[in-house]
């Protein structure tokens, strides 16, 4: 009878301890992450219609094909390192896609961040070489006052060489051109509806001054944002050898920056005008690094907006009921700051 008291006190000994290292295992165990969801490919330019291709062109090379060979293996690579984030394309093949499209896709789909791939260009440079110079004639004055009289003129000859430009530079939508994301953010509102929006962000009219504050809010983040992650992605740049030309505000022209609802970043990944450039660009291993590199950044932005919800900051979706207080406050101070103003020229 001990002997069998024995036995079972064992065994539900070992039983627990099992149980106790299971659950102490289940405990210990990285969450993974979940401040994005959904990510946003978007490779550059793509084959017209009629054949033509839309992108730069180097010595043997378009800059349409390097972009959709590069975001392919991004995708890869996304795909292995984040399994649990969802990838979506804008340009899935060699076809072109419009540029209105590619912002459509990214704002239907809710997107988190928008990585658009692109090759940079730059025109010839104008070369010039002295000859030497040449004895001209010419007159001046008239009648009994017209004299004759010769100088030396240079002579030069003209030629272009390919520019030697080289490096990557990542875009941004610029901070001091807010009015036209503003607008991008209203417009595409409906595209931004997410699960439970009401309760995040409270049932708004588009055309109120309040959505007008919390659009100024959000294009405020998005900026941040994207300025983090440009930054982060030339730093990796930088590590690797290639030369850094920074990352730079645009606040015309990139429309894909301008009408993404999200945090949005265009990069440059070399100039296919150098060949030397266009060599990096088309080889395997330079795809493979401009990826790896990309993944790097992507990784360390992740770890970013991690740190950030750990510390309490109201800015991701997956917090965005918490962000309510402090836009509502936002708003209210706006516009009181208006009513002010207001009275302030009544009085004038």
């Amino acid at each position: 009878m001990i002997k069998r008291t024995f036995l079972a006190v064992i065994g539900a000994f070992l039983f627990l301890s099992v149980l106790s290292f299971v659950s102490g295992d289940n405990i210990s165990a990285p969450k993974k992450q979940r401040v994005i969801k959904t990510i946003i490919v978007d490779a550059g330019h793509g084959i017209r219609p009629n054949g033509g291709y839309d992108g730069a062109k180097g010595s043997y090379s378009w800059e349409d094909d390097i972009c959709l060979s590069i975001s392919k293996l991004l995708i890869q690579d996304i795909n292995r390192e984040f399994p649990e984030i969802r990838i979506v394309e804008t340009r899935p093949s060699d076809k072109i896609t419009s540029l209105y499209r590619r912002a459509e896709i990214a704002n239907e789909n809710n997107g988190d961040i928008f990585i658009c791939i692109h090759v940079n260009a730059a025109p010839p440079q104008r070369r010039s070489e002295l000859l030497g110079y040449k004895k001209v004639t010419y007159y001046v004055g008239k009648g009994k006052n017209r004299k004759k009289k010769t100088k030396e003129v240079p002579q030069y000859r003209y030629w272009t060489e390919p520019s030697k430009a080289r490096g990557t530079e990542t875009y941004i939508w610029g901070a001091h051109k807010t009015e036209d994301k503003e607008l991008a953010v209203r417009e595409n509102a409906a595209m931004m509806e997410e699960e439970n929006y009401k309760e995040k962000y409270g049932a708004v009219d588009v055309n109120s001054p309040e959505f007008v504050v919390m659009a100024l809010l959000k294009t405020k983040q998005y900026f941040k944002r994207s300025a983090t992650f440009a930054g982060m992605v030339q730093d990796e740049f930088v590590k690797v050898g290639r030369v850094d030309r920074d990352v730079r505000q645009r606040g015309v022209g990139i429309w894909v920056l301008q009408a993404t609802a999200m945090p949005s970043v265009l990069i440059e990944t070399g100039f296919i005008t150098n060949r030397e450039e266009e060599d990096y660009l088309n080889s395997k291993e330079g795809q493979q690094e401009i990826s790896n590199c990309i993944i790097t950044a992507l990784k360390n932005y992740v770890a970013w907006l991690e740190k950030k919800q750990e510390d309490g900051e109201k800015e991701s979706k997956d917090d965005a009921a918490s962000d309510k207080p402090s836009s509502t406050a936002a708003t209210r101070h706006f516009l009181e700051m208006v009513e002010q103003n207001e009275k302030s020229k009544q009085v004038k």
